[in-house]
């Protein structure tokens, strides 16, 4: 009977610890087509998307122009969304990439520098966004995750977090214009 108890009870915390694991960008490695971001980033590009709060309700979606410039292993996308409520942001990143697939972006609305990775098909990002929020600042945390469907179109799904805690996501489609 004990055996069977502590059978039972190393199967249950196998079972939690592998429950809780979190994606690696090494798990993509072998996923194809290969994602090069000063490929994809190359052009006019545009993007659609959704906004949801906490619970996983839509508050908003958008439209947005998205132009990318590379010179040099420098990139430059300017972005510019365009709201269901009217609002307009604009967004340039400067993103730089080397030798081991890392990449270094910066934003005119981004704390700091965000760094990520790529392999095979996906690019996951990390960074600290500043949004407008009730006539005040907040700071969030964003964990961008990117998966290159076909040679033009790019799945994107960023969760918001602030204390921990999740506090939105934003979901959207990039396709280059051809």
């Amino acid at each position: 009977m004990k055996l069977l108890i502590l059978c039972a009870l190393v199967a249950g915390i196998s079972f939690w610890l592998t429950a809780c694991s979190s994606v690696a960008i090494s798990d993509y490695k072998q996923n194809t087509p290969q994602f090069k971001p000063e490929e994809f980033f190359n052009g006019q590009l545009t993007a659609h998307g959704v906004v949801k709060n906490r619970s996983g309700k839509v508050t908003r979606h958008f439209v947005a122009d998205i132009q990318g410039h590379w010179e040099n292993g420098r990139g430059e996308l300017k972005e510019e969304f365009l709201f269901n409520d009217g609002e307009i942001q604009h967004r340039t990143w400067i993103i730089t990439l080397d030798a081991n697939n890392q990449l270094i972006a910066t934003a005119n609305d981004v704390v700091g520098e965000s760094r990520g990775q790529f392999a095979g098909n996906s690019l996951e990002l990390d960074y600290k966004l500043n949004i407008k929020y009730k006539d005040s600042d907040l700071l969030l945390n964003v964990k961008d995750w990117m998966w290159l469907i076909d040679k033009n179109t790019l799945l994107n799904e960023s969760v918001f977090t602030k204390w921990g805690f999740k506090v939105g996501s934003v979901q959207l489609v990039i396709k280059r214009k051809e």
